[in-house]
């Protein structure tokens, strides 16, 4: 005995007078042409279980050669790299407004730069300024001589967080205002998504600089405290 699948062909002379209309020569089908599948009936019931449909899934892509490609962040400047030069402002002891430049900071000098996201940030405030305040002895009876933290911040709000911090003549507050420094080292950090209206800042970052050249770099991702704090730069060989 025999399993019979048929399909009803009728259908299929519409399409054949449309093309005769159009001057096409096509072959017509009677109306009741039948297609004719025998299979035996013992596998009547398995032949779909054993013979599965198989498709191919579709794929979507405005190019046939597009990729995505994830670039890691990185800086302008690295270990031997010259710093370029910028001007910083800042208020000195009389309340004076100040500037200096790079070539100031670190001409035949033993300097370390260090950058916070944002003055009176938690982490900025509460760890990563203090940690380099508390070690500044340290740090100068290495050799150290100039220690400034630098912010994409304007002079004003840098006197004050230096003011509210109590911090002296240990480390120098610097501002970065309109970020060309930054900039320049290819440190930007993009916040303007977060809802306290950061807009475009420094990464964090520690350096060590002698006479202009990086020696030391400790470049963090993002707004991230993991590794630019004045303890990493104490362990540093460069800082003996």
């Amino acid at each position: 005995m025999a399993f019979t699948v048929s399909l009803n062909m009728s259908r299929l002379l519409s399409l054949s007078s449309a093309a005769t209309a159009t001057g096409t020569t096509a072959a017509r089908l009677p109306p009741k042409t039948l297609l004719h599948f025998n299979l035996p009936l013992s596998s009547s019931t398995s032949y779909f279980t054993h013979h599965p449909l198989k498709f191919k899934p579709v794929r979507f892509s405005s190019s046939s050669t597009s990729t995505t490609k994830i670039t890691p962040i990185a800086s302008a400047v690295s270990v031997g790299s010259k710093l370029p030069e910028s001007t910083f402002s800042y208020f000195d002891s009389s309340d004076e407004l100040q500037t200096i430049t790079v070539s100031d900071l670190t001409k035949s000098k033993k300097a370390i730069l260090f950058a916070v996201p944002g003055a009176f940030t938690p982490t900025c405030s509460q760890k990563h300024l203090p940690g380099f305040v508390e070690k500044s002895g340290e740090l100068k009876a290495k050799g150290v001589d100039v220690i400034a933290c630098i912010s994409v911040n304007d002079a004003f709000v840098m006197k004050a967080w230096k003011e509210n911090l109590n911090i002296n003549d240990e480390v120098l507050l610097l501002s970065d205002g309109n970020g060309d420094f930054t900039r320049a080292i290819g440190a930007e950090l993009d916040l303007s998504d977060k809802p306290v209206g950061l807009g475009v800042r420094s990464r964090r970052y520690s350096m060590l600089v002698e006479d202009g050249v990086v020696k030391v770099l400790n470049m963090e991702e993002g707004g991230a405290f993991t590794s630019s704090g004045a303890e990493d730069m104490l362990k540093t060989d460069q800082c003996d």
